[in-house]
């Protein structure tokens, strides 16, 4: 994707200043004027362009494509043909990726099943009946929050194989945030802490994004897994000021 990237940029930038011969050409990689700021800034619309589109170009097509565009020649496609083909390749691309998304969803199911059956008898492990598993690692003195309250934690979320998704830790500052607008799995697991607490989460899919899954990282059926610090509660008075 790198290489239809570079070689849609340079061909786009050749067909702007073949139409303009007194623009002066920029040194590569050197951003030190308007023009070049403004043709490094179409590059990047191309290049974003390019990239949400998951299927292998005809090279030779796509340029003809490309500088037929930028000279403002005739296309040899029509107006329809060019929607058709367009919303064949779609539905073909969006097809696939609802398979794959099926294929999965069944796979997260059963590996997250297996795990939190095993889970659930590992050693300071319990469970809810929602199904939530937690691990006390630091248990703290303070007040416990409400779905009222607002809270202030620090937090890391994994996935089964140990990929981070999400680090207020890396970011390198804590989170506050209405406790009634979280996933299922937090709303539940944060009431079970005091505010001073360190508890680990393992959150079954229903109790997190379920079949939908979230973003490009958590799939359908991913069961997270969260170190949560509880750090502080704000009472509403409080949060809204």
């Amino acid at each position: 994707m790198k290489k239809i990237v570079t070689i849609a940029a340079v061909l786009l930038l050749a067909g702007c200043n073949a139409a303009d011969d007194k623009a002066p050409a920029a040194k590569a990689g050197a951003l030190d004027s308007e023009n070049a700021k403004f043709s490094y800034a179409i590059g990047l619309d191309v290049g974003r362009s390019l990239s949400r589109i998951d299927e292998k170009l005809d090279m030779s097509a796509f340029n003809e494509g490309l500088m037929t565009s930028v000279d403002g020649k005739e296309s040899k496609l029509t107006e329809q043909e060019i929607a058709e083909v367009k919303q064949a390749v779609f539905k073909r691309q969006q097809e696939a990726m609802i398979e794959k998304q099926n294929k999965l969803a069944v796979e997260n199911k059963a590996t997250g099943g297996k795990f939190l059956q095993e889970n659930a008898s590992a050693e300071g492990v319990k469970s809810t009946e929602s199904g939530l598993q937690y691990k006390v690692l630091t248990e703290g003195a303070g007040p416990k929050p409400t779905l009222d309250d607002t809270v202030k934690v620090n937090y890391e979320g994994k996935l089964l194989d140990d990929t981070v998704f999400d680090s207020s830790y890396k970011r390198g500052q804590p989170v506050t945030f209405p406790l009634g607008s979280v996933i299922e799995g937090w709303k539940e697991g944060l009431q079970l802490m005091p505010v001073g607490s360190k508890y680990r989460l393992f959150i079954p899919a229903a109790l997190a994004y379920g079949e939908r899954g979230a973003g490009n990282i958590i799939g359908p059926n991913a069961v997270l897994v969260f170190d949560v610090e509880l750090l502080d509660i704000e009472k509403p008075e409080a949060a809204a000021q």
